[in-house]
């Protein structure tokens, strides 16, 4: 029986649909593999399990927490990478396959990487991203962190991302051809192949009582979400429209951040705020309403996205991130508030227009699946598998 070791960062409190991912590959392996998941910290993961209800055996999944005894937090730095490098490295010289579900990480050995955001913790990269622009040139960072990440990282035995990007013997699994194409622009041609994450979300029924005029908004309730981008766009198409359009935010907010809102828009009756749901009550929240607005632009997927599809919405998004690919409809796509409104208004005032894109919607959101997605699942553990890693390749 073949020794997998998979890497994930961490299950939290708050769950949302990227801890669905490793669960779903657990889930699969662990009927014909030893399964070791290495966390930065194990709290939650019999949680998150239960949660998602994910058929998983918990007591044959070995869990090692990587991280020194009382970390717990999200921080890092280059001593704790350093930390985890040493771990990792210890528990894949005995594996036959490691996985990281977690971006890119070194295990001192070639191995399969799944990235989930656009963080892949190369700064010349993220400096590439910020600019979109790139010289071939690395920027000027401090003598410090220049030093750690050329000379220090060689000499602690650790390789650059870059040098994980350029090394032919590792798979890197973009999670959109959008992040695909930016590492492609950035490092050039590498081992890759696009792999979209699971969604939680599953169909409807098919007869949802909706309300026409609801505009609904469901996940991480924070400025880089671009919230306010959304109510604007909301009450600019109630302006041209003339009709009452209504906007229901649900996700985890934090209590500065939601009283900020109530202070910039009070007085308008037509927005809601609410807490994360999650279950049924996440069901009947997306069930609930015709259209959906997403403003973050350059995000790598955008599990959301394919949940509003799924749910028989008609989402609204960005021309250009991972947003735009998972509609990969022109027609729904924009590149200014105003030209967000103006989709809303037209799916207002023109029902051949509305019907159309319902019914693309719902063609669309097949590509979504369950089914189709633990069809590809099965098929690339398979082929990872097969393929497998020897243990003491270097």
């Amino acid at each position: 029986m073949k020794k997998v070791l998979i890497y994930y960062r961490y299950f939290g409190k708050t769950l949302g649909g990227g801890e669905f991912l490793p669960l779903t590959f657990i889930a699969e392996l662990q009927s014909q593999c030893e399964v070791i998941l290495a966390l930065d910290w194990t709290d939650n993961f019999e949680q998150a399990v239960d949660f998602f209800g994910i058929p998983i055996d918990v007591s044959k999944v070995k869990l090692v927490k990587v991280m020194p005894k009382n970390f717990h937090g999200t921080t890092n730095n280059r001593w704790l990478s350093f930390y985890r490098f040493l771990k990792l490295r210890k528990l894949a010289k005995t594996a036959d396959i490691c996985i990281s579900m977690a971006n890119i990480m070194d295990f001192g050995k070639p191995a399969n990487h799944f990235l989930i955001t656009l963080d892949v913790g190369d700064p010349d990269f993220c400096d590439f991203l910020k600019n979109r622009t790139h010289s071939g040139k690395c920027s000027r960072r401090s003598s410090l962190k220049q030093f750690f990440n050329t000379v220090l990282r060689h000499l602690l035995g650790m390789r650059s991302k870059r040098e994980i990007f350029h090394d032919p013997r590792e798979r890197i699994f973009p999670n959109s051809r959008f992040v695909n194409d930016l590492l492609v622009d950035f490092y050039g041609a590498s081992s890759t192949e696009v792999f979209y994450p699971p969604t939680i979300f599953e169909f409807p029924p098919a007869h949802a009582a909706r309300d026409p005029l609801k505009v609904v908004y469901l996940g991480r309730v924070a400025p880089s979400k671009r919230i306010e981008d959304i109510i604007s766009v909301v009450k600019l198409a109630r302006e041209r429209s003339g009709e009452d359009l209504t906007l229901d935010i649900t996700g985890h907010v934090t209590p500065e951040y939601l009283k900020k809102l109530n202070s910039i828009f009070s007085g308008c009756t037509w927005i809601r705020f609410n807490g994360p749901v999650h279950g049924q009550a996440k069901a009947d929240f997306l069930l609930s309403g015709s259209f959906a607005v997403h403003s973050l632009r350059s995000e790598a997927f955008g599990i959301s996205i394919t949940e509003y599809l799924k749910a028989g919405l008609i989402p609204v998004v960005p021309d250009e991130g991972g947003a735009c690919e998972v509609t990969g409809n022109p027609e729904l796509s924009f590149r200014s508030i105003d030209e967000a409104a103006d989709i809303l208004v037209k799916l207002l005032k023109d029902p051949d227009f509305r019907k159309r894109q319902s019914l693309y919607c719902a063609k669309r959101a097949e590509l979504f699946s369950k089914q189709h997605y633990l069809e590809n699942q099965h098929r690339l553990l398979t082929e990872i598998l097969n393929a497998g890693v020897s243990k003491d390749a270097q």
